[in-house]
């Protein structure tokens, strides 16, 4: 797996809830590319619960969003926006859990709408949840105005 460079780490700003290493309250997720999927690790812990020791729902969905977001920054060069997420919960994830596991691939691209697939998975590798997403993507012109990105990489790329 290869380290993908967060192009909007440093920016004035940036507190993404997901992934802005500055976000006090946020999740801190990194993402690597591996293959055709953009994988995240991730630990839960007691402050993102439901329901007692319970990771909640909304934080998984969270999760899956946000690995969808980071394969169209990776694969297509460029951002958009979420405008489907149909997550399904089928097995319950432990805020104890040690580290979880967090895939996502593209399925298909029609035009600007993008169809993706995430999943969660615990430390025993149980699929835990998945979500199926449609993803709109913009212009790598508007995407560089108006989201300030200018591309992404890898630590093994140059730049």
């Amino acid at each position: 797996m290869k380290k993908i460079i967060n192009p909007w780490k440093g920016l004035d700003g940036y507190l993404c809830f997901a992934c802005s290493p500055d976000n006090p309250s946020g999740l801190h997720m990194e993402f690597h590319e591996d293959g055709d999927d953009v994988v995240a690790l991730w630990k839960p812990t007691k402050y993102y619960q439901g329901w007692l020791d319970t990771l909640h729902g909304g934080i998984q969905s969270t999760l899956m969003d946000e690995v969808g977001g980071w394969l169209i920054v990776r694969k297509l060069q460029t951002t958009g926006v979420t405008s489907k997420l149909e997550a399904k919960f089928i097995k319950s994830i432990s805020t104890n859990e040690p580290l979880l596991t967090i895939k996502g691939r593209i399925k298909e691209q029609k035009r600007n709408a993008v169809f993706l697939e995430t999943e969660i998975f615990n430390s025993q590798n149980e699929l835990c949840s998945r979500a199926d997403m449609v993803y709109f993507v913009i212009s790598k012109e508007r995407a560089k105005e108006e989201f300030y990105f200018n591309g992404c990489h890898t630590e093994d790329e140059s730049v």
